[in-house]
C-alpha cells in the first residue's frame, strides 16, 4: 500500500534555526514571524532598525520560540563574521537563511553626483556582496549538518528595469543569478531558491493614486501583503524537491502591464 506520509514528505521548520537578514520590519518581519509560528528559532539581522528588531523579538518569543536580534551591516565582511560568531555561540549555526536585506535607493543614470555613486555601491553591496558574505560564512555549517535551505528575496526589477533604479535592478538580477549558482554549487545538500514579490507594501511616500495605479497593473486588480511573501518563502523551505527556482508572488503584475 502507498504510504502517503512518505510520498508527501516535506521539510519541517520546527526546531530549526533561521536567519532573516533585514528581518526587523516590512516583508522581512513577516517572514521572521512566519518562521517563528512554524516553530523555528529565529535570528533577526538588522542594521539601523534596533527598535523594530526588539519589537519583532518580543512578537517571535510570544509564539513559543527562541529569538535573537543581531546588528550587522551585511555588506561588511568583518561585521558578518561577528554576527555569525554570535549566532554560532547561541545556536550552533543555522539551518535556514532568508536574504531579505536591501536598500531601496534611487540611482538615476547617467549622473556625475558622488552621492548617486555612493548609493549605487551601497545598494549593490547589500544585495550581492551581503548575500555572498552571509552564505559564504554560514553555509559550511549547513553542509556539515547535511541539510539547509536558502531563500533570496528579489523582485520584478530582476526582469523589468525601473527608471532611476539602476542599482536596485542590477542588484536584484544579480541576486537571482546567485540563487541559481548557489543551487548548483551546494547540491544536493543545501537548496537555494528565490521569491520575487510584486506590490505588497508601498514604498515610503507612495500616493493613493500611485497605489491605485499599481493595483490596476496586476491581473488580480489589488495589492498583496507581506504575509503572501512569507507563505511563498515557507513553501520553498518545506518543498524538498525544489532548488534553483524563483516564485513570482505578484498577483500577475509581471503579465498585467
Amino acid at each position: 500500500a502507498l504510504d502517503l506520509r512518505e510520498e508527501f514528505a516535506e521539510v519541517n521548520p520546527q526546531g530549526k534555526v533561521a536567519l532573516v537578514t533585514g528581518g526587523a520590519h516590512r516583508v522581512g518581519k513577516a517572514i521572521t514571524l512566519m518562521l517563528a509560528q512554524a516553530g523555528a528559532d529565529v535570528v533577526i539581522n538588522y542594521n539601523r532598525s534596533a527598535r523594530e528588531a526588539e519589537q519583532s523579538i518580543v512578537e517571535a518569543r510570544a509564539l513559543g520560540v527562541d529569538a535573537l536580534a543581531v546588528q550587522c551591516d551585511v555588506s561588511d565582511w568583518s561585521s558578518v563574521q561577528s554576527m555569525a560568531a554570535t549566532i554560532e555561540e547561541r545556536f550552533g549555526g543555522v539551518d535556514i537563511i532568508v536574504n531579505s536585506a536591501s536598500h531601496f535607493g534611487k540611482t538615476p543614470f547617467p549622473s556625475t553626483d558622488p552621492a548617486v555613486r555612493a548609493t549605487f555601491h551601497q545598494v549593490t553591496r547589500i544585495l550581492i556582496d551581503g548575500t555572498y558574505y552571509v552564505c559564504n560564512r554560514l553555509v559550511p555549517g549547513m553542509l556539515a549538518r547535511g541539510e539547509g535551505a536558502i531563500v533570496n528575496i528579489i523582485d520584478l526589477s530582476a526582469w523589468n528595469p525601473w527608471p532611476n533604479f539602476l542599482a536596485h535592478s542590477v542588484g536584484k538580477a544579480g541576486l537571482l543569478a546567485m540563487t541559481r549558482q548557489l543551487a548548483l554549487e551546494l547540491a544536493p545538500t543545501v537548496r537555494a531558491n528565490a521569491v520575487a514579490p510584486g506590490p505588497v507594501l508601498p514604498p515610503p511616500g507612495y500616493s493613493e493614486e500611485q497605489q491605485a495605479a499599481s493595483a490596476r497593473r496586476t491581473l488580480l486588480g489589488r495589492w498583496g501583503n507581506p504575509e503572501d511573501v512569507a507563505l511563498a518563502v515557507k513553501f520553498l523551505i518545506k518543498s524538498e524537491f525544489i532548488t534553483g527556482e524563483v516564485i513570482t508572488d505578484d498577483g500577475g503584475d509581471r503579465f498585467g502591464h
